[in-house]
């Protein structure tokens, strides 16, 4: 049954820090989907005045502030990947306003294009419980030693704190559990845009044959 009617379809992006999410959500921008970037989402919610700011500082302390009000992440990221229970407590904390931000992000879409296809790309989509709002899960895949070298360099973090990060989520293994298709970004950009395009067609044809 689809979850947004007849014509909408939303499909959920995820998998872990560092396995190339972004890459595959753009390629599927090209192709025409519409992406609603849950990190850009979790953001806007912890900026100043944002819906979760307050109740992460009234838990957390004064400390993962900056001197400008701002949300200083270096810091909150210190604390919560050193304690599994602090970062479940950001969890509790931030996922349900997001998904109350992307329900919203679904319905003006669907109010704008009720034909469009969605992408939410999310690195906790199952973590977070939004696999509801999804009618298919796609899951991006990479050696686990390579999202490692992939975070180190791009948040500029020594090999422990990377490992802590990538640890810190569910594996390869266990999301596929929850997904219809696995995108393996491990190999070549054209071999990558291959396995998208193949996935995007497939997805086309079985919408234009339900009459969308």
């Amino acid at each position: 049954m689809r979850l947004w009617g007849e014509l909408m379809y939303v499909i959920g992006l995820t998998g872990g820090i560092g396995s190339g999410k972004s890459t595959v959500a753009a390629m599927l921008r090209e192709l025409g989907a519409v992406v609603i970037d849950a990190d850009q989402v979790a953001r806007q919610v912890v900026r100043p005045g944002g819906k979760a700011l307050a109740a992460i500082v009234e838990h957390f302390g004064e400390q993962v502030l900056s001197p400008d009000g701002t949300l200083n992440r270096p810091v909150l990221g210190a604390i919560i990947f050193q304690d599994e229970n602090k970062r479940k407590l950001l969890n509790r904390i931030t996922h349900p306003v997001i998904k109350e931000e992307i329900a919203t992000h679904l319905e003006e879409i669907q109010a704008a294009d009720p034909q469009a296809v969605v992408i939410i790309e999310a690195p906790l989509l199952i973590e977070a419980g939004m696999t509801e709002m999804v009618d298919e899960i796609w899951v991006v895949t990479v050696e686990p030693g390579i999202q490692v070298k992939r975070v180190m360099e791009r948040d500029k973090l020594d090999y422990e704190a990377a490992l802590r990060r990538v640890e810190s989520q569910m594996t390869n293994e266990e999301r596929l559990q929850y997904s219809q298709v696995e995108i393996s970004a491990g190999k070549s950009l054209a071999e990558v845009r291959q396995q998208v395009e193949q996935e995007w067609r497939r997805l086309k044809t079985i919408l234009e044959g339900s009459g969308v």
